[in-house]
């Protein structure tokens, strides 16, 4: 564990900076005390799984065992969804944010030691390796934007309505390049997207993980026809317009990968 805390730290400590906020972002940033807001960690876990049967089973071990020993950790607003872009994947994507780096790293001891999860999850523990669950787990370790240190959650996702939301990755040919293009979020495009009610959860720069550098966000929408209307929106917003010809901010985006998602039932998003 203390390996580990190594590594983490040293990521923490080298991950290239993400760019001054706007004078209208810094609303956002700073507290009472005048310090800027602390930047959450979030973790995506996608589980790949290509039967429904497994799928199933794999949510039962979520709903009933995961999800409730994290909120005893005091982790809330953990997402479970499964993919809209491709019918035949019965992958789960889990997204947990946590507010502390120790939270993460403590994680697994503590898991460990809660004996209500232990029970619960038994069944899904003791399957063999012929009959697993899962191919594999993809996970990727982000630390939040300081245009949007915190998560942001429309009232259609807190009162769990009918809602979708959109994960997008954004991958840079280097890091300077990926560095510039978190500083145009961070000075201008996530507050358009704001504005033309886009409804992004989160936005993470990618410390740990696969095809590094990159950045993920999430985007969210109450059906699939308002939220190709706000894109639109976006596209014409006349700031939009003019920030996507500074020249600082041009061919900082190698590679865009994306997925539309649909909340579980028990999803906390």
């Amino acid at each position: 564990m203390k390996f580990l805390n190594y590594v983490l730290i040293f990521a923490l400590t080298t991950a290239f900076y993400l760019g001054s906020p706007s004078e209208s972002q810094a609303i956002t940033l700073v507290k009472d005390n005048g310090k800027s807001a602390d930047q959450e960690y979030y973790e995506i876990r996608i589980y790949k799984i290509f039967d429904y049967e497994k799928q199933q089973i794999a949510e039962d071990y979520l709903k009933n065992a995961f999800i409730p020993a994290l909120n005893r950790m005091g982790i809330d607003r953990v997402g479970v969804f499964s993919n809209l872009s491709d019918e035949n994947d019965h992958s789960l994507f889990m997204f947990i944010p946590f507010s502390s780096i120790d939270q993460f790293t403590n994680m697994n001891s503590t898991l460990a030691a809660d004996a209500d999860y232990q029970s619960k999850a038994a069944a899904y523990f003791t399957r063999n390796k012929k009959s697993a669950v899962y191919q594999r787990i993809e996970s990727r370790f982000m630390k939040a934007f300081q245009g949007i240190p915190t998560m942001e959650i429309p009232a259609y996702s807190a009162d769990k309505k009918d809602r979708l939301f959109e994960l997008r990755l954004y991958e840079s040919h280097t890091e300077d390049h990926a560095r510039r293009k978190v500083k145009m979020f961070n000075e201008g495009e996530i507050d358009i997207m704001r504005d033309v009610k886009l409804g992004p959860i989160f936005f993470g720069e990618t410390l740990i993980g696969p095809d590094v550098p990159n950045l993920v966000y999430m985007l969210s929408a109450t059906d699939e026809e308002s939220h190709g209307q706000h894109w639109k929106d976006f596209l014409a917003h006349p700031e939009w317009v003019r920030i996507k010809e500074i020249e600082e901010y041009k061919g900082t985006v190698s590679s865009i990968k994306k997925w539309m998602l649909k909340p579980t039932s028990y999803s906390q998003l």
